[in-house]
This record gives structure tokens, C-alpha cells and sequence, in this order.
């Protein structure tokens, strides 16, 4: 039973323009902001476990503007968020200014009240559309692009780009309820995906090949600058002996496992152990 039906719009849209100390707030012992988040995306539903005054919202509709350079993105994101599908919620664009404009834009009046009564008219025909399908050409193009889309891709860029199908089909919508159309076209589907692309150069461009494991891929960067290897002992060393044998053991199998390090024994000539050689698969 529904004991406050609420305000009938329930939209809300965050700007973030230092989105660094969102991440930050996520890795306190016990915060619940990425849980909530998840939930917004995939429910449309906010909650707080406070317990005194709990409070809850249904059928909401929430988007998130965030601004991060690349560099602290890499930095403040931690490996749980990466994985855990708090950040393949997320559509992520590399962008940068097209031209200097050291006193701000100038857009006609009249250009921006255009674009808001032509926005002010696809909301309105959105609020009263009810389920929107395919067309039957959008259709066929969309089984064949699908099982490319929802195949999984290996490492860390592979986590975030894991929604990809839910995210291309959702742009799809955007598009065709923009356009006030009643059903996504194939023109819909291409812009969408056209954008998810370019969404999905970013994450690899940003993460590169990174795994997500934060010792493996430390580990993996210095190789990648010790063209002659590094031992055992010479890693252990890389982490001034704060990482536990097996933690390490661990991360060295994961690089094995895909393909990023290749592993040699050198010959003892008598005296001591043969030591393990680890260098970096350049592909």
C-alpha cells in the first residue's frame, strides 16, 4: 500500500562537475551511494537505510552529469565500483572544447527557445506513449548486432562496457521518442549505437588494457618498463614487500591467464634455485 503517492513529476537530473568526489564518498566503510545508484538504473527506485527516518521514492526517473579528467578518473574509481556494475551504468565520453571562447558562448534567444519547445514536445508525446517495440526492419538489424553487443569482453574495459545491449537499446528510445516516433526505426537503432561506439572507444581508451586487479596491473605497467624481466624477488620488491606471496602468485596467474606476460626459467649454473624471469607480451 502506497502511503505517499508523492509530486507527479519525478525527475531528477545531477550535475557533477568534480564527479572525483563522488568516488571518493563510495570507498567510506559502509556507504551505500553505489548501491543506490544500480538501483536508480535499473528500477527507477531511490531508498536510504537510515533508521530513523527512512525514505523512499518509486518510479523515479534520475540522470547523472559527471565531469572528471581521465587521469582522476583512473585514480579515484576504485577496483569494486570497476567491476561490480556501478560503472558500466555509466556511458563514458571523452571530450574536450572544439574552439577558445574566452567570453562564453552566444546562442540566439530565439535558437534556444526553439530547442526547448521542440524538447517540451517530445517529452509531452513520450508521457503518453505506453510500450515502444521495433519496427520490423529495426528488428532484424537488431538480432544481428545483438549477440555482438552482449558478448563478453575480456579485462577491465570489458566490465564497464558490460551493459552494452541495454545501453545502445536504451539511446535507441531516446532517439525515437525524440523524434516522436511510436516505434524505434532502424535510423534510431544506428544513432543509438553509433553513440554507444563511440562511448566504448572511451572506456578503452581511458582503461586501456588494464585487468582490474590493482597488483596485476602494477605489476604489468613495470614490466612493460623493464624490457629485461623482472624476478620473483624483483616484484615482491615493487610492493616493498607489502603484498603477500599469494596475492602475488594470484596476479601473476591472471597476466598468464590473458596473455599479458610471458614466463621463463633461468638456469641456475649450479648455485641457488633457477629464478623465474616475467617480462611483458607486447601484442
Amino acid at each position: 500500500m502506497i502511503a505517499d503517492p508523492g509530486v507527479h513529476d519525478k525527475r531528477l537530473m545531477i550535475v557533477e562537475p568534480e564527479f572525483s568526489g563522488a568516488l571518493q564518498v563510495m570507498k567510506r566503510q559502509g556507504n551505500t551511494l553505489s548501491r543506490v545508484v544500480r538501483n536508480l538504473w535499473d528500477r527507477g527506485d531511490l531508498a536510504t537505510l537510515t533508521k530513523n527516518s527512512p525514505a523512499k521514492a518509486t518510479g523515479t526517473h534520475g540522470s547523472i552529469l559527471g565531469h572528471i579528467s581521465t587521469e582522476e578518473l583512473r585514480e579515484s574509481m576504485d577496483h569494486t565500483s570497476m567491476v561490480n556494475g556501478y560503472a558500466n551504468r555509466f556511458l563514458f565520453a571523452c571530450v574536450k572544447r572544439s574552439q577558445a571562447l574566452p567570453f562564453g558562448g552566444d546562442v540566439p534567444r530565439d535558437v534556444i527557445e526553439q530547442l526547448g519547445a521542440l524538447t517540451r514536445d517530445a517529452i509531452g508525446f513520450a508521457e503518453v506513449q505506453g510500450r515502444i517495440k521495433f519496427t520490423y526492419d529495426a528488428a532484424g538489424h537488431w538480432a544481428q548486432i545483438y549477440g555482438d553487443l552482449s558478448a563478453a569482453q575480456p579485462g577491465l574495459a570489458g566490465a564497464i562496457i558490460a551493459r552494452a545491449e541495454a545501453q545502445t537499446v536504451r539511446l535507441a528510445l531516446i532517439y525515437a521518442l525524440l523524434d516522436k516516433s511510436p516505434a524505434i526505426d532502424t535510423r534510431h537503432l544506428l544513432a543509438g549505437l553509433a553513440l554507444w561506439r563511440y562511448c566504448e572507444a572511451s572506456v578503452r581508451h581511458i582503461f586501456g588494457d588494464l585487468l582490474g586487479d590493482p597488483i596485476a596491473d602494477d605489476i604489468l605497467r613495470a614490466l612493460r618498463n623493464t624490457p629485461d624481466g623482472m624476478t620473483r624477488s624483483d616484484i615482491y620488491h615493487l610492493f616493498s614487500r607489502n603484498q603477500s606471496s599469494e596475492k602475488i602468485g594470484a596476479a601473476l596467474a591472471l597476466l598468464l591467464k590473458h596473455g599479458k606476460v610471458a614466463r621463463t626459467v633461468r638456469p641456475s649454473n649450479g648455485v641457488g634455485r633457477p629464478a623465474e624471469i616475467w617480462k611483458a607480451v607486447f601484442k
